[in-house]
């Protein structure tokens, strides 16, 4: 025995040579024998990692993060960006229709009112040359065709039973009665003496004589200017009358103010000429006024138009200030013939493809669809974890309480939480967002009430998971002895209870963000969660509500979706990878 004793190795293997023997003591985080000694986090770690779906949920969940808190930072875009660009497009230039209604031209320091023309409309129709409004006696001659002139009459007598009372202290010559009763006599209305005319009219049981002066001209026809300077005195009163008159008369000359003005007739328009024989006026019934007020329309341009109206053409040419030929679009809505030209003006560049310096196109705002989505992104992640947050802190107190009192505090706390989910959601929310739109809340203001809505309607879920682990841990050992070392009840509560919850409450709530994802989502499609210009992915993709929009131009919204998909995916995927990694029965 000696002898082999003595054969035997006698020496101790030092470490650097028991590492080189691969007798390393270490062990590595996947040794077995190091499972049996890792903290329960590092157990569920561990197990979550091993999940590959959960492991590419995390991926899915980190992107969006990066994408919706980081993207914007790099964006070169701002959210309510608009982008605009300049396109040659048919404009509203002028516009022409055929007058149907008397226009009046007033004689300087006369006036005739509303009230008076109606009166005048009213005689015209019933076929009287003579109108009382208020005070005033009005009598009309006509000038022409579908023109009228209008005196006022001022009464100097009244003769009541062959007795003349001169009236307002007025002065009646002895001819003035003589022709008055030489008119009478003959049935006439009108009288003249000394180059004044008189007029007869009736007043209670007599008559009344009266002068006239000129008060207003209503006619059909419009008076146009050649030239700017010259309208002050195409618009005057004596020089339409004198130009009616020439025309009723069939004159070809006028004179106004010592100048002589001659006529041509053409198609039913007149032309005016000066005494040097330029354009001056043109007389037409087809209106033509510009879109622009501060715009002037030369004659010339104004009869090319009506030219073109009345041989029923739908364009015409007519040259610019600078002689380059410009074409018109006439265009008739009713009785309104609507003059466009090619204009080149600012536009919205809406629903526009994506291009390389706009990678998912521009939408029906002219704003950069990404850019968009990546603040939409910040919305709906940020509604997501605070409603949830808030869901947990009212849950886990409401859900401890109940669970750990037990009797008649469960029985109210649990008839509080029927009472919440009786509450019908979308009814509630269609009813708040109706309010907010009437009182014009802030966007802003918009997503935090959104998320306190959302947070009060969806706790009770959480409240009835506390209640019911609560019920099944306080009778367990560690609570009795908790209780039995004389720990308060909300320490035990808070630190011994909800702990052993909170397991089963992760859990719930990475399942839970998805769905109040998908909510924000459904009420910004609806169009009951933030407004312009804040975005969220469920208000941008509100615009396929519009089967145009969905049908052809599918960067509007098949994005946006991808993002509620893959979010929502994500979470689901976390959740489930949490819950198995929790689950002590899982194989390791």
């Amino acid at each position: 025995m000696s002898d082999q004793a003595e054969n035997k190795p006698n020496f101790i293997p030092t470490e650097p040579e028991l590492i080189e023997a691969g007798f390393d003591d270490e062990m590595a985080l996947d040794d077995a024998r190091r499972v049996k000694v890792l903290s329960p986090g590092m157990l569920v770690f561990k197990r979550f990692i091993r999940n590959k779906l959960a492991v590419a949920g995390l991926v899915i969940i980190v992107f969006m993060f990066l994408f919706a808190f980081v993207g914007p930072i790099f964006s070169p875009y701002g959210q309510a960006q608009v982008f605009t660009g300049e396109a040659i497009i048919p404009k509203d230039y002028a516009a022409a229709i055929y007058n149907q209604e008397l226009r009046y031209t007033i004689v300087e320091g006369e006036e005739f009112t509303l009230s008076d023309r109606a009166q005048f409309i009213l005689a015209l129709g019933k076929g009287n040359n003579s109108f009382t409004s208020g005070d005033s006696i009005y009598y009309f001659t006509q000038e022409g065709e579908n023109a009228y002139r209008i005196m006022q009459l001022e009464p100097i007598a009244e003769v009541m039973v062959g007795i003349v009372t001169p009236v307002n202290d007025a002065k009646v010559p002895k001819a003035v009665i003589t022709a008055y009763e030489a008119a009478k006599a003959a049935k006439e209305d009108s009288f003249v003496v000394d180059g004044t005319i008189y007029h007869i009219t009736k007043k209670d049981k007599g008559d009344q004589i009266s002068t006239e002066h000129d008060v207003a001209l209503a006619i059909m026809d419009t008076f146009d200017a050649y030239r700017q300077e010259y309208q002050p005195i195409v618009d005057s009163y004596d020089f339409k009358l004198a130009c009616l008159r020439a025309i009723n008369q069939g004159e070809d000359k006028f004179i106004v103010n010592t100048k002589t003005y001659s006529i041509e007739s053409e198609d039913g328009q007149y032309t005016i000429y000066d005494a040097s024989g330029n354009e001056f006026a043109a007389i037409s019934n087809i209106i033509v006024n510009p879109i622009n007020q501060s715009e002037f329309l030369s004659v010339e341009f104004k009869s090319a138009a009506r030219k073109a109206i009345e041989d029923r053409e739908t364009r015409f040419t007519f040259p610019d200030s600078e002689g380059n030929l410009i074409t018109y679009e006439i265009g008739r809505v009713l009785n309104t013939f609507n003059i466009k030209r090619d204009t080149q003006a600012q536009l919205i560049r809406m629903f526009e493809f994506p291009s390389r310096e706009h990678p998912l196109g521009l939408d029906n705002n002219g704003m950069d669809v990404m850019t968009r989505l990546m603040y939409g992104g910040q919305v709906s992640l940020m509604v997501g974890f605070i409603v949830v947050f808030f869901e947990i802190i009212l849950g886990v107190i409401v859900g401890g309480l109940s669970g750990y009192f037990g009797g008649a505090v469960d029985t109210i706390l649990m008839r509080v939480v029927d009472l919440f989910n009786s509450i019908p959601f979308y009814p509630v929310v269609i009813i708040i967002g109706s309010v907010m739109d009437t009182l014009k809340i802030d966007p802003r203001q918009r997503l935090y009430i959104l998320m306190v809505v959302l947070g009060i309607l969806g706790w009770t879920g959480v409240a009835r998971v506390v209640r019911g682990q609560i019920l099944s841990l306080r009778e367990q050992d560690f609570m009795v002895a908790a209780e039995a070392t004389g720990i308060p009840t909300s320490r035990r509560i808070f630190r011994h209870l909800v702990p052993n919850v909170m397991p089963l409450l992760i859990v719930q709530a990475t399942g839970s963000l998805g769905g109040i994802i998908i909510t924000e989502a459904t009420l910004g499609f609806l169009g009951l969660g933030v407004k312009y210009p804040e975005a969220s992915w469920g208000s941008i993709i509100n615009v396929a509500s519009d089967a145009y929009v969905m049908t052809n131009f599918w960067f509007m919204w098949i994005p946006a979706g991808m993002l509620i998909l893959l979010t929502v995916l994500g979470f689901n995927f976390i959740g489930d990878g949490l819950r198995d990694a929790f689950d002590p029965k899982m194989k390791r």
